[in-house]
């Protein structure tokens, strides 16, 4: 077992001098030009947040057929807005963050180039910006993947593009960190764990980025009346951007369930070599899984749909198993290490619930894993995919693992940069306590109700799903009117946890009370923070290991994952089931 932060003394740095602080809570040495870029992008992030979240907020009450709210031509609008600011520039504004957090900070080393970082970070915020404002004047409904021959204002795809280059630069400074850090020898080793997480985040938002350019660019041109497009080239190539995008989050979301699990609780790692090989699958794997969202496109081979998200796709789902297991193994063990042995869950009923930075961390991975992977892995699959494409269902899935999983993580992670990046107290601090209670609740409740009501038809990016003055009549289940009720008054609870972040936040960076030199619980101050977890005196490493049984010495940790296997198989089959009473077979 190791930790996920510790590292043995390093060397005297050979490099050169640089301005820092040394952090009281981990030792570390903090860079002040990356703790400012840090800042900058965390406060982006923020805003963004703000923004997709009042569009959410549209969207939901329109979608909500007894309340209806917007018009046709303002929710498309919205959706769009909603899409783009949510699943790129809140998510990889954060992510830029974690990577100037796990290169520098962690690695104890200067941050290169900080000018080209604030290039970069300015390249970032203008497209953004420029994006935004062609979105809200309507020059660009075309939703989140606008489609070919959907046609946006030609700064609606220069905006995308400078964004783009932006998180590029910084994406390459993360890499100029690695070197820095390796050649003034500020660290011994391997790199941490979080760091090597980060790094994979780092590599497939290359990936990514460099398909956004093959897709974005080209179709700038397009808007220009310069060149034509393949709409199914369009399509293949945009997935690669779309679907990739959000596999950096779960690289970085994993990175961040290491980083909490070692800071609230003194989480451990099971076996190194195992959590960085599941790492190195996500490089290897997860991009050949856009492909699932291209299976009921005619354009495409049944092979090729097969190969990518029947093989190559379950390989990527291996590496979210092995971390579903390997962290709350980690953090069963390290709350054994603590003291809490008796029984198969007294490190859980033990644990620091009051702490938002723990809480939001355990609600990242149980939704994540049991409603965004059950439900990611069986919509995959080719025959599956036909009854659930384009329904409810879909973003019912990604609001799981996006939105409960990796968005859930970022504010868990949030709660613990203020104080130490921000050096302010948590403002509000019990209204903290109850916000990822409130969100993931909110986020648990929606994502379900929006999965049943896409299985009785409900399509997803529609309007009017009674299809008001059409020449056909629809007519959905009296069961969809309660499901989509239900799914309302669970994403205004969702809301309403996404707003006293937002608060908590901006009061805190803004307005917060700075940190004191011995800070308490009553100063608005996470527990990993005030009190740091350290392992008993009463209890050894080889004790725990030793006193396993038949169930090993992550006993509790085995009976969730049985509980989860038992959940997963049981949807599985419901699915096949329902498929075959469709087809009319058996």
């Amino acid at each position: 077992m190791s930790t996920v932060l510790t590292q043995p003394p390093a060397p005297t740095p050979s490099g050169p001098s640089w301005l820092h602080r040394v952090c009281p809570t981990t030792g570390l040495k903090v860079s002040a030009d990356a703790e400012k870029l840090i800042k900058a992008h965390a406060v982006m992030a923020t805003v963004m947040l703000l923004i997709g979240g009042i569009a959410a907020i549209g969207v939901l009450l329109t979608r909500w057929q007894a309340v209806h709210l917007l018009p046709a031509e303002w929710f498309y609008r919205i959706l769009t807005v909603h899409g783009l600011t949510m699943l790129v520039f809140f998510i990889i504004f954060f992510e830029m963050a974690v990577l100037h957090f796990a290169g520098p900070v962690l690695l104890n080393c200067r941050q290169p180039a900080p000018k080209l970082g604030w290039l970069a970070f300015g390249l970032m915020t203008v497209g953004s910006l420029l994006t935004e404002v062609i979105m809200w004047m309507g020059k660009a409904d075309v939703l989140l993947s606008s489609y070919v021959p959907l046609r946006a204002h030609p700064l609606y795809y220069l905006g995308i593009i400078l964004f783009a280059v932006g998180a590029l630069l910084a994406t390459g400074l993360f890499f100029a960190a690695l070197v820095v850090a390796k050649r003034e020898q500020t660290y011994r080793g391997s790199v941490p764990l979080v760091t090597y997480g980060a790094l994979t985040a780092a590599i497939i938002a290359v990936i990514t980025l460099l398909h956004g350019a093959a897709v974005y660019v080209p179709t700038f041109l397009w808007s220009l009346g310069l060149m034509p497009i393949d709409p199914q080239i369009y399509r293949m190539v945009w997935w690669a951007l779309g679907h990739s995008s959000q596999q950096i989050n779960v690289s970085a979301m994993v990175s961040i369930w290491y980083l909490l699990a070692a800071l609230t609780v003194g989480g451990v790692v099971l076996n190194e070599k195992i959590s960085r090989t599941a790492f190195v699958l996500y490089v290897l794997f997860i991009s050949m899984a856009s492909a699932h969202h291209l299976l009921v496109d005619p354009g495409f081979s049944s092979a090729w749909k097969v190969v990518n998200t029947s093989y190559f796709m379950y390989m990527a789902v291996l590496a979210s198993m092995i971390h579903g297991f390997t962290v709350p193994a980690g953090i069963e063990l390290g709350q054994r290490l603590r003291g809490y042995t008796k029984g198969m869950f007294e490190w859980l009923t033990k644990a620091p619930w009051g702490d938002p930075g723990f809480s939001s961390m355990i609600f990242s991975i149980v939704v994540f894993g049991f409603v965004g992977g059950i439900t990611g892995v069986t919509f995959g699959t080719e025959q599956i995919n036909i009854i659930a494409h384009n329904t409810f269902r879909i973003p019912g899935h990604f609001h799981s693992t996006v939105v409960s999983g990796t968005a859930m993580a970022f504010m868990g992670a949030t709660y613990y940069l203020i104080p130490l990046i921000f050096r302010k107290q948590v403002s509000f601090w019990k209204l903290a306590q109850i916000q990822p209670y409130l969100f993931a609740g909110g986020m648990l409740v929606f994502s379900m109700s929006m999965t049943f009501a896409g299985s009785f038809g409900v399509p997803r990016r529609h309007w009017d799903i009674s299809f008001t003055n059409a020449p056909f009549d629809v007519q959905f289940s009296p069961t969809v009117d309660l499901m989509l009720g239900i799914m309302a008054l669970g994403g205004l609870v969702a809301a309403l946890g996404g707003g006293l972040y937002i608060l908590v936040t901006v009061a805190s960076v803004f307005f917060g009370k700075p940190m004191p030199e011995r800070p308490t619980a009553a100063d608005g101050v996470p527990q990993g923070i005030v009190s740091p977890p350290v392992r008993s005196t009463r209890v050894s490493e080889a004790d725990v290991m030793e006193r396993h049984g038949k169930l090993g010495p992550a006993p509790g940790t085995i009976v969730l994952v049985g509980v989860f296997f038992v959940a997963f198989v049981t949807y599985y089959f419901l699915n096949w089931k329902i498929l075959a009473a469709l087809w009319k077979m058996g």
